[in-house]
């Protein structure tokens, strides 16, 4: 397995030695070093970057409505200072031990700009914005970490899987989200009973096709079930977006928020997620194949030696997270850049020899899909349920934060913009 931080070493040398350009956007500059230099689960603290660097930036520009509201910059401030030092306070606060890199991107970044007092205010605007979204998150429930221990061995309990020690995440149901309302607001209905024909199709399905001998499974569903397994949500669509701003030749305001948009979508869809996995834990494929001839199903024949193609993850298998985080990363970009038309490639040296290609967002979230069945760990209907999921918090998301100042709504508390108010489920 790569090292989580080798490839944050190529990407910062990059940035620190390449050549300045009039045409680099400084907030797309820095949301690769902060997907590069932290592990590929901290989708928190990319968020946290990111609202930074989107207050910071609006505080200077005006031209959305703020999240936190309390930040301000005085006449003439360089937005671009501003976007710098709000992401590059945020990661050394929370990746301290890679202080030398991110000084350098800093100053390298920092050297493009005029010097002077719109430079040097900026500088400030960033620091306040950063030290004030670090502040709101400092007592969120993201710490300390809880495992889940299963107390029943019943069928479609979840059980552990080799490898783990306990259900990890179990904290992540009462974080305090940073868009939606609540962890629970979207909570889903229960998974197809085990004496369904639902179910028994999305069993078969998955026993033909996730096995680690499948001969079902053909070499491009192979590659992107290793793709995805190595490459999660936050390493998938920051990079999508990115190549969409650049596409559309973005401003660094309109750039600072969509990428604030998208990490807080992804991560508040993880505590939906995460809500429901643990509210009504189900089992993974893995267990369930191999106890198949006692989940009470006459369709469903066992096999006691199943073993999946890529490995099972150490939490409840529904609803898919990968779906869940991915599916509202979908939602807002396609709300910001437009469902086709684009021009997408994935790569990454985690998974040496696969790069994928795309014109459509629903491309990826289709092979996001495969990627977990082919790769034996998840249901059909996981992938379905974590859709539903993340649609709905990436559409609420979008809908009630960071709107266009012409757009807000008058109601501050409510803090959504004009063409939908909240409907009583989501309220509730």
């Amino acid at each position: 397995m790569t090292n989580p931080y080798s490839r944050a070493v190529a990407v910062l040398a990059i940035l620190i030695a390449g050549s300045a350009t009039t045409e680099a956007d400084v907030v797309l500059d820095w949301n690769e070093i902060a997907v590069s230099v932290l592990p590929a689960s901290e989708t928190r603290i990319v968020a946290i970057a990111q609202l930074a660097t989107f207050e910071a930036v609006n505080a200077v520009t005006r031209e959305y409505q703020p999240y936190l509201g309390t930040i301000d910059a005085p006449p003439g401030t360089s937005p671009e200072a501003a976007a710098v030092a709000a992401a590059h306070t945020v990661l050394m606060h929370y990746v301290p031990d890679r202080a030398t890199d991110l000084n350098a991107a800093r100053e390298r970044s920092l050297a493009t700009i005029l010097d002077g007092p719109a430079k040097q205010a900026g500088i400030a605007v960033g620091v306040r914005a950063a030290d004030a979204m670090i502040a709101l998150r400092a007592d969120d429930g993201s710490a300390p970490p809880e495992l889940y221990q299963p107390s029943s061995s019943d069928p479609g309990d979840w059980q552990l899987t080799p490898g783990c020690t306990g259900g990890v995440l179990f904290n992540l149901r009462n974080v305090t989200p940073f868009g939606i309302r609540r962890g629970r607001q979207f909570r889903l209905d229960p998974p197809p009973s085990l004496n369904s024909w639902q179910y028994a199709v999305a069993y078969y399905e998955v026993k033909r096709i996730g096995a680690m001998d499948s001969v079902a499974r053909p070499q491009d569903r192979a590659d992107v079930a290793r793709f995805y397994a190595m490459v999660l949500s936050t390493g998938t669509w920051n990079p999508i977006a990115r190549q969409l701003a650049q596409a559309r030749s973005g401003s660094l305001s309109q750039n600072a928020r969509a990428l604030a948009l998208l990490n807080i979508a992804m991560y508040d869809a993880l505590i939906g997620v995460f809500d429901t996995k643990y509210h009504a834990p189900f089992w993974r494929p893995e267990t369930a194949i191999r106890a198949g001839d006692m989940d009470g199903n006459r369709a469903t024949r066992g096999d006691p030696n199943f073993t999946p193609f890529i490995p099972t993850p150490c939490h409840p298998s529904y609803p898919s997270a990968h779906a869940g985080a991915s599916n509202a990363a979908r939602a807002v970009l396609e709300r910001i850049y437009g469902r086709a038309g684009h021009w997408i490639e994935l790569s990454s040296p985690a998974v040496p020899g696969v790069s994928l290609q795309y014109t459509r967002l629903d491309q990826v979230t289709s092979d996001i899909d495969d990627a977990r069945i082919y790769g034996g760990i998840h249901f059909r209907f996981d992938q379905e349920a974590g859709t539903r999921l993340g649609r709905k918090v990436g559409e609420y998301v979008y809908r009630h934060h960071l709107c266009s100042r012409g757009d807000a709504h008058p109601s501050k508390r409510a803090r959504h913009c004009h063409g939908r108010r909240a409907s009583a489920t989501e309220r509730e």
